[in-house]
Formats: structure tokens, sequence, C-alpha cells
């Protein structure tokens, strides 16, 4: 998330069809925050989060094949997000991004994401 000019942003990345928050595996030894925070500066290059809110989640429910994604939520104040080749694809992990108000973000999210974005919303504007 970070603060704009009316309301709160929210970063969405869009891979295909398809828009969704930052996430990716967990890595040998690596607690699931740690890989949370890397895998924001891996797909965004963004590096200057704060877990304002702490370091409580949300999990989705299981999808594709069981995959379950577990997601915090942090600021950035700078906001200023690239999209950097992924070494293993030979491009960007994803095609878009668009910081959007939450009226937007509910309406580009899929299903599985609307539970974690409600929390989401409501722990960042209070509702």
């Amino acid at each position: 998330m970070r603060r704009g000019p009316e309301s709160w942003r929210y970063l969405l990345l869009r891979c295909y069809g398809n828009w969704d928050f930052p996430k990716g595996l967990i890595e040998a030894g690596e607690t699931p925050l740690a890989a949370a925070l890397r895998e924001v500066r891996e797909e965004t290059t963004l590096d200057d989060l704060t877990l304002r809110w702490g370091e409580e989640f949300r999990e989705t429910a299981p999808y594709a094949g069981g995959k379950v994604a577990r997601y915090y939520v942090a600021e950035s104040p700078g906001g200023a997000v690239a999209l950097p080749v992924s070494a293993e694809l030979g491009r960007p992990e994803h095609h878009e991004y668009r910081w959007v108000d939450s009226d937007e973000a509910r309406r580009l999210l899929g299903a599985r994401l609307h539970d974690v974005f409600r929390w989401a919303a409501s722990v960042v504007e209070g509702q």
C-alpha cells in the first residue's frame, strides 16, 4: 500500500489476464515474511517496505492444485515500481502494474483474493 493524494493505493500486478499481489515461493531457510519481502523486491524492485500494521497475515483458500498464498500488509512510501527481467524466465514475471484505489482493486482482483483484499483494506483503512 501507499498513501495517495486522496486515499490509500494498492499495488496490483497483472500476469496475462490475472491481477494479483506480489507473491512467490519460500526458499530453504527463509521465513514466510522474509520470503514475502524478497518476492516484492524481486518482482517490483520495491525495497522501502515498512510493516506499519504489524506482521499479521491472511491466506487464500487452496487453489491451482492445492497452493495457498499468504499475504501481509506493508507500506511503500516511495512507490517507484519497476518490473525487472526474471533470470529464470528471461522476461518480467508480470506484464503490468497499477497503484489503484480500493474500488478499482475490488473490480480487478479475482474472487480468490476478495477475502484477502477485504481484510487488507480493513487493516489499512480501518473499515
